[in-house]
Order: C-alpha cells, then structure tokens, then sequence
C-alpha cells in the first residue's frame, strides 16, 4: 500500500510534550533540568521524572491488570495498521455520554480497525488557545459499559481519544476528587438523560474502559491531537511508537497517520 513513499502523507496527532504539560489528575508531572551544560564545544545533556501518563501515551494492558502485557511485548503489528477516525464533536457536550451508534452512525468501524474518537476537547488541551485544563480533564464527554462491550464484539484493536481518558471522567477517580464537577454532572445527566451519574455510571462499572477491556488486550491512547482536525472521517494507516519499554505499564508515546489514499 506505500509503494511510493514520496506520495505519502503523514500527520502528527502527537501532543506537545513540556514541564508545561499537564498530568492526568492525581499523577506526577514532567519534571526536566541540565545535568550539563558543555556546547557548543561539547554535549548538553538532561534528566527527566515524569510518570506515565503525560501528554500524549498509550496506556498499557499492565497499567489495570496485574497479568497483562508490558510495553515492550506489544508488536508492531499491533501498534501500526488500518484505522479510521470518527468525528463525533457535532454531539459532543461537557459530561455527554457517546454511543456505539455515535460511532456507527458516522463511520464503518472494521474488525482490527484502531479507531481513533475525535471529541472536539483537543482544543481545550495546553497547547491550543482556547485552552482550559479543567474542562479538557474533568468536563470531557465519554462511554457507558455499553460502549465497552461493542469494541469486544467489534473487534477493535485499539482506541485513541484526543482528551483526558477514554472513560468518562466522572467514571473515574476524578468523580470523587472533585466533587463540585461530580455534583454538576450528575445535574446535567438528571437534565439530559433522564438518569442520575449512578444510573449511568454505576460503581460497578468503575472505569470500565480501562478495568473491562485491558485483560483482552484492548488498550487505549489518551490526549491525541496534533493534526488531528485535518484527517476527520478519514480511514488511514495508524502507527502508535511508545518506547520498547519492558516492564512498562504505559508510556508516552508519539502517534502518526499515513496517508495512503494515493496508492
């Protein structure tokens, strides 16, 4: 399919990566200095801490279950192949909740597909002018178990969202860290669902994007964005590059699009 590599188109849905950079709630930021400082007649060089769960990173089948995979055995096979993105931010509101049919309805999801859910709330991220972090981590849209049990029976190989998490944020530790949020959520869940935030997002179902589908190897990217917006509705190829990290339970990754439509 890239036969002439001059012809192919590649598309950085990488999120810039600094100190500056938030953490997911409750998690360690990027922390960064010199330990030395030589050129030009020698080398610079730097330490980081960071946890990792910083910009733009794969969460591993490790990170929420204690037999699963590292990093470093995720083939590339895996990480790279046939995808599609899904535009579905012309329904996509503070504290919604998104349906399989909000996929389906928008695109042909394939077994083996990496499906990338493009929301919209990349552009509350850091980096954007509109940038508000509260809103991009804690007030982003996101699934019900039901959304979990279509991506087993799809077939999905892997999910990429360009926001906080691919669970809602009030399925997850942020409901009770911020219970402010927690209280306007459930308000607006009463008001457009019909159904309370315990109605829809049972502690049953506690991060059920993350605790249901990891031991089935159906992992997740967080915090896409880049050129994101250039390529909605869109099927390409998707490679997701995180370090060959053994032991790794997650890990900061970069994420590319290659455009091969003109093969």
């Amino acid at each position: 399919m890239l036969r002439d590599w001059d012809k192919v188109k590649m598309y950085d849905l990488t999120q810039p990566l600094s100190h500056l950079t938030p953490p997911w709630p409750t998690y360690e930021p990027l922390q960064i200095k010199f330990f030395k400082r030589l050129c030009p007649n020698g080398a610079n060089g730097q330490l980081i801490t960071t946890s990792n769960h910083v910009g733009t990173h794969l969460d591993g089948p490790l990170h929420f279950c204690g037999h699963g995979k590292d990093i470093a055995s995720l083939p590339l096979d895996f990480l790279v192949g046939p995808g599609v993105v899904v535009d579905i931010s012309d329904m996509a509101e503070d504290y919604g909740v998104y349906t399989p049919r909000d996929i389906t309805d928008r695109a042909e999801v394939k077994q083996g597909d990496i499906l990338i859910i493009h929301t919209g709330y990349h552009h509350y991220s850091w980096d954007q002018p509109k940038a508000d972090e509260v809103r991009y981590m804690t007030r982003h849209p996101g699934p019900t178990r039901e959304f979990a049990d279509w991506c087993l029976k799809t077939g999905i190989k892997w999910i990429g969202v360009d926001c906080g998490s691919a669970d809602h944020p009030m399925n997850t530790k942020i409901r009770e860290w911020m219970p402010g949020p927690a209280k306007e959520c459930d308000a607006f869940m009463r008001r457009r669902y019909g159904k309370s935030m315990d109605e829809l997002l049972p502690a049953a179902d506690y991060q059920v994007m993350h605790i249901a589908l990891f031991p089935h190897n159906l992992i997740h990217a967080e915090n896409i964005g880049g050129q994101i917006d250039e390529i909605l509705g869109r099927r390409l190829i998707i490679g997701c590059f995180p370090w060959r990290f053994v032991g790794g339970e997650s890990s900061i990754c970069r994420i590319v699009a290659f455009d091969h439509a003109g093969d």
